[in-house]
């Protein structure tokens, strides 16, 4: 058995496979991980990450023990080591974490001695989430090449986007960041079309994929104001005029409604937000039975 640290570790054929397999496991679960315990370690919050790890552990059959970082040894000062070597001396099958501190999935997994699955880490990764978007866009669209995707908003802060930026162009698709420049710094390392201007842009693109502002992790100082943001960058009514008629909203939440994104919007027929939080469960499921049967 492995680990799932980052989208960036999987060869193409390998997320093929993934999806391939969460398509399959949507219509037919079975009980792929019965008797396995699994052990979520979150230690920052989470709606849509967390409960879909469960779901999907249950819907194979596995057993969830429950880790809370409020109510654990690290209140009193035990680090994340030796959380993580009590972890793997307890025996789980397999850990999934979320973790402030870009590359404590690794760490994890080398101190426990167990598979980790890395539920997001800092600003670098999230590939569960990747999968989703993927197979939510593939589900829509049947295939991914020649998808025009924009991504809009805090890119520099987010471990989605990177996903993304890792992902896509491996399939065909074309990727634009759009934002005010200190969300969609120059120098990162993907060849990826940038602009300001959003309404430019709008009329081209398959999907428009919204970011929220990553204020806990410094999105604030680049852009401080909601109100002056959802002007310049949210996708308010008036501005989903120019989109084209089959042009789709995306966005992996959780959503501040009137900033990013006007609410109406986010209930509307164009939004395929509610089909990421449902492949979540499928993709997850998909990578749980993958490697607790070792097949990653």
């Amino acid at each position: 058995m492995t680990s799932l640290i980052s989208i960036a570790d999987l060869a193409t054929s390998q997320i093929e496979g993934l999806l391939d397999l969460a398509s399959q496991l949507k219509q037919e679960p079975g009980d792929r991980a019965a008797g396995r315990l699994i052990v979520p370690m979150f230690f920052e919050p989470s709606t849509r990450t967390r409960m879909s790890f469960d779901i999907a552990s249950a819907r194979l059959g596995a057993n969830v023990i429950e880790f809370d970082p409020e109510t654990s040894s690290a209140v009193k000062g035990e680090s994340l080591r030796d959380t993580a070597q009590t972890v793997g001396a307890l025996g789980p099958d397999l850990i999934i974490i979320r973790h402030p501190r870009a590359g404590a999935p690794e760490a994890v997994a080398r101190w426990s001695g167990r598979p980790v699955i890395n539920g997001g880490d800092g600003r670098r990764a999230h590939p569960t989430q990747t999968l989703a978007d993927l197979l939510t866009m593939r589900a829509h669209f049947g295939d991914l090449n020649g998808l025009r995707v924009g991504i809009v908003g805090d890119i520099a802060n987010s471990r989605v986007a990177r996903g993304l930026l890792d992902s896509l162009p491996r399939f065909g698709a074309e990727i634009t960041g759009i934002g005010p420049p200190g969300f969609v710094p120059r120098d990162l390392p993907w060849d990826m079309a940038r602009t300001t201007d959003l309404d430019s842009k709008l009329g081209e693109l398959d999907v428009v994929y919204l970011l929220r502002v990553q204020k806990e992790r410094g999105g604030a100082l680049a852009y401080p104001s909601d109100a002056e943001y959802h002007t310049r960058f949210g996708l308010s009514e008036e501005r989903s005029q120019l989109m084209k008629p089959d042009c789709v909203v995306m966005h992996p939440g959780p959503i501040n409604r009137g900033v990013e994104i006007a609410g109406s919007l986010v209930d509307s027929e164009r939004s395929l937000i509610l089909d990421q939080v449902s492949a979540g469960v499928h993709v997850r499921m998909a990578v749980i039975a993958s490697i607790v049967e070792g097949l990653l």
